[in-house]
């Protein structure tokens, strides 16, 4: 029998890529998209972060009456606002950016992570953070970067030029900086990634690749010694 996999999103540009990364896998996947919560965050200076909370796990709540086996949170700042004692349920929660965060951290050298949303970075950054101190490793030489002026293209649902813009941007940075480790931090960016990956020869980072065996297999509960499981 298929598991099946309730996943939240902020937009609905990521629900191809997830079908893209659970196309190998047993699941069943039901989508939800909300975008208007990062909207009025975005929009009301009134809109306390404790309303916030409360809406994802309303959000999340309703998406568990459907009974799924897992829920799947693909939005950063979703995650960044997900208070699990809010939901009373035992469905494994999981989060597009953990799998991806074993990747970085599993890299010793220096790193760049770039971003398109400005509204992303700082609660990716500190998710990133207590992730490590979790699992007992240190983040070394991790730094962030905004490509600017792109993301209101994909919410204006100009993706074609949206991904060549960023795809553009990461060719150039790679080509100044060839010894640099660089990573998209979005979704939104994997497109734009491996056509810079085709152009540049180098590989590029993203949220995306080792998505398919955490969707089967969940986060590890294993304890850790300091170093990342493989």
């Amino acid at each position: 029998m298929k598991t099946t996999i309730a996943c939240l999103h902020a937009h609905h540009s990521n629900i191809a890529y997830i079908e893209q990364a659970a196309a190998s896998a047993d699941v069943e996947l039901v989508h939800y998209v909300d975008p208007g919560l990062m909207r009025r965050i975005g929009s009301d200076p009134g809109f306390s972060i404790e309303q916030a909370k409360e809406k994802v796990a309303e959000q999340l709540g309703w998406m568990l009456q459907s009974k799924p086996d897992k829920l799947l949170i693909t939005c950063t700042n979703y995650i960044a606002l997900l208070d699990e004692k809010r939901l009373d349920t035992q469905v494994p929660i999981l989060k597009i950016d953990e799998p991806f965060f074993e990747e970085i951290l599993a890299h010793n050298g220096q790193q760049l992570l770039l971003f398109t949303n400005p509204a992303t970075v700082e609660g990716t950054m500190a998710r990133l953070h207590r992730y490590a101190a979790q699992q007992g490793v240190a983040v070394g030489g991790v730094e962030s970067a905004v490509i600017a002026n792109t993301f209101d293209l994909i919410m204006q649902g100009k993706q074609a030029a949206y991904t060549r813009e960023v795809a553009d941007y990461i060719v150039r940075l790679q080509a100044n900086n060839p010894d640099l480790k660089l990573s998209v931090a979005q979704l939104s960016m994997v497109e734009a990634a491996e056509h810079a990956r085709r152009q540049s020869g180098a590989a590029i980072g993203n949220p995306l690749t080792p998505l398919t065996k955490y969707l089967v297999e969940g986060p590890s509960t294993s304890p850790r010694d300091g170093t990342m499981e493989r």
